[in-house]
């Protein structure tokens, strides 16, 4: 039985492929806005329209329709943080 060749793997690509892995993970939970495409900052309003699309504050005004609902962009660890409630 011939021997099989070992494959190495090399440093840079192993970092790239981490990177490339990790950047995706991220922007699935994102904002995106529908007209400029940038990412909305922690703090700022969205808005939702009816045939779907979620605008950011600064596109808001090149709409003319009423946003169906608004929303506050909150940081990734909202919900997931621990609390103490005093009794």
């Amino acid at each position: 039985m011939p021997l099989r060749p070992i494959v190495t793997v090399d440093e840079q690509d192993l970092e790239r492929a981490l990177l490339r892995k990790s950047v995706d993970a991220l922007t699935d939970g994102r904002h995106d806005c529908a007209d400029c495409g940038r990412t909305p900052l922690v703090g700022e309003m969205v808005y939702r329209y009816a045939a779907g699309s979620t605008v950011c504050e600064l596109c808001r005004p090149l709409r003319r329709g009423e946003p169906v609902e608004s929303e506050l962009v909150r940081h990734g660890e909202w919900g997931n943080s621990v609390r103490v409630r005093r009794v």
